[in-house]
């Protein structure tokens, strides 16, 4: 919890217990992989399995804690809110640069292919993904996504709580089924993540993206329950605004990856859209 200065604007924070526990069990998760991984440890997935459900429940508790401050305890004036935005927003910003990274090794590898890959792109015998088939139909429930959650937006500005919750629930939908497709198509594809330089930049890209997708779920998710919980205002949603923007942000980068990886990386493949 927290305390409010009467010679301040600013939320000034008391001692918390939460950060330490929950990089304690991430720090537990990575430790049992990392063992998992180099002495094949026979417990190591029960102990990693138990690590990520207190860092769940840890998590959700601080931000349970986080939600009671901004909600009950009046401590988010508007000099909090500011900052809380330029933060979020620097967040974004961050996450662009890291799949800039990303993007700058694709384009690296695909524009000057090595002769050790046979000097084209995609490598040699690697049979790419058709990019009509799950990518499109991932794009379009996406895209679908961003606008209902839009909705969502301008239908809380005008107080229209069923319309909120409507357009939220038919947002998780789509981000779940996804997730699903995405899941799917891993599993039928024909490379792995060591199949040549494009197997890596493919999962990883596609894999992390997939992450982010995931995370925002939680977020539209814990947004829904606060909803219904009478949390958000006309006036007062920074929590919502900021899930939109990073569901906002998922949507473009799926629109990079699907122009550039699969339709792009793979035009030598499927130049034209079967009819």
């Amino acid at each position: 919890m927290s305390s409010q200065s009467n010679n301040t604007p600013f939320h000034l924070v008391k001692p918390s217990h939460w950060p330490l526990v929950v990089s304690t069990f991430v720090l537990n998760s990575l430790l049992y992989v990392t063992i998992q991984m180099h002495y094949d440890y026979s417990d190591a997935s029960s102990i990693f399995l138990t690590s990520m459900f207190f860092v769940v429940w840890s998590t959700f508790s601080w931000w349970f804690d986080v939600c009671v401050e901004s909600t009950h305890g009046g401590h988010f004036t508007s000099k909090v809110r500011q900052g809380i935005t330029l933060g979020f927003i620097l967040f974004i910003a961050s996450e662009v640069m890291f799949f800039f990274s990303f993007f700058w090794a694709f384009f690296h590898s695909s524009l000057s292919p090595v002769f050790n890959i046979g000097g084209i792109w995609p490598p040699l015998g690697i049979d790419v993904i058709n990019p009509w088939g799950v990518p499109l139909l991932n794009t379009l429930i996406l895209l679908t996504s961003g606008a209902t959650v839009t909705r969502a937006h301008h239908a809380i500005l005008k107080n229209q709580t069923r319309t909120v919750a409507l357009n939220l629930d038919l947002t998780l939908i789509l981000a779940v089924l996804f997730t699903k497709l995405q899941l799917i198509e891993y599993l039928e594809s024909t490379f792995t993540i060591s199949d040549s330089v494009y197997g890596s930049i493919f999962f990883l890209m596609t894999g992390f993206h997939g992450f982010h997708v995931i995370v925002g779920t939680i977020f539209l998710f814990v947004c829904l329950i606060r909803h219904d919980a009478g949390h958000f205002t006309r006036m007062y949603h920074i929590g919502f605004e900021a899930a939109i923007w990073y569901w906002h942000f998922v949507d473009v980068v799926w629109i990079l990856l699907f122009i550039c990886v699969y339709w792009w990386g793979g035009v030598v493949n499927y130049l034209v859209i079967p009819i």
